[in-house]
């Protein structure tokens, strides 16, 4: 095999039925310069012979297996260690990856030498690979401490994430965004405009565990416990996040209200919920297609 021009890194526990088109939508891009670097973190599912039978159809897949469980962050940091090319793309073992991902990303990354890091617009779909969240072009209009792009679609410079010591605790909803504002400082940070991942909600998604209270520079647990009930309710439940919202006493602003009105409404009728969301998403996306155009990338407006 001839060395690769995009590690992709793929930390895997317990992937279950999802990680088989998870490995199948990276071997099969039309970048073909690659590895995939696996890393099972003591699987008990089954989840490291699928790896194992990749590996031994195609050399591009390295599989390395951890003898006793890291935790998400430590293995994430470990499987970008292997990696070795200069460029290296995420990739989670619930998700699947359009066809023409890295070749996207590798144009930006190559072609702009002060580009740290380069995600991409996702759609979201189920658990049986279904279409349930449509794309979200207003999250590269507006201004957040949020990135516009789900985690598992990052392409980063490697020596960009090694100067920041790579992620850092033990929550990776929280760890991403740490990592994105430390890799900020380093260059520029950019979200294609193209529907290039397809981030897949299911109840066993790792995001549904529980959020801390704030997330840095003090912003507070409701963002986070909004994001958690999002993805409750794109996952075909209820929100359930009411207990944790008042634990958490983010009633007291506007945003906090907004939160207990939607998580009421989700755990009553989730269907009508995700019907509404669904509905406001795509008008706010034709509104953003004003000014965000395909085939371009854009720069992340972060707020601090």
């Amino acid at each position: 095999m001839s060395e690769p021009k995009i590690s992709v890194v793929m930390p895997v526990y317990n992937a279950g039925r999802f990680l088989e088109p998870a490995i199948r939508s990276i071997v099969s891009q039309t970048f073909s310069e690659l590895e995939l670097v696996i890393v099972d973190d003591s699987s008990t599912d089954g989840s490291v012979e699928v790896s194992r039978e990749w590996a031994r159809q195609d050399d591009r897949v390295r599989l390395f297996e951890n003898q006793e469980r890291l935790g998400h962050s430590a293995t994430s940091n470990l499987a970008a260690s292997l990696a070795r090319a200069e460029y290296v793309a995420r990739m989670d073992a619930d998700d699947v990856s359009h066809p023409e991902r890295l070749a996207g990303e590798w144009k930006v990354m190559s072609q702009t030498a002060d580009v740290v890091l380069v995600g991409t617009l996702s759609d979201g779909i189920d658990a049986d690979g279904r279409p349930v969240r449509p794309r979200d072009r207003w999250r590269i209009v507006r201004r957040s401490y949020f990135a516009p792009f789900p985690h598992g679609s990052i392409l980063f410079r490697k020596d960009a994430f090694n100067a920041v010591a790579g992620y850092t605790g033990s929550a990776m909803r929280v760890g991403d965004q740490d990592l994105y504002h430390r890799m900020a400082k380093h260059g520029r940070i950019m979200t294609l405009s193209d529907v290039l991942y397809h981030y897949r909600y299911h109840s066993e998604n790792s995001t549904l565990n529980k959020v801390p209270a704030s997330v840095g520079n003090g912003h507070p647990a409701t963002d986070s416990l909004y994001g958690e009930g999002a993805m409750r309710l794109w996952a075909g439940h209820a929100p359930g996040i009411l207990a944790d919202f008042r634990a958490a006493d983010g009633r007291s602003n506007s945003q906090g209200a907004q939160t207990a009105i939607l998580a009421r409404w989700g755990n009553a009728s989730p269907a009508s919920l995700r019907a509404f969301m669904r509905a406001g998403v795509l008008l706010r996306d034709l509104l953003a297609g004003l000014w965000i155009k395909g085939g371009r990338a854009y720069d992340w407006r972060i707020e601090d």
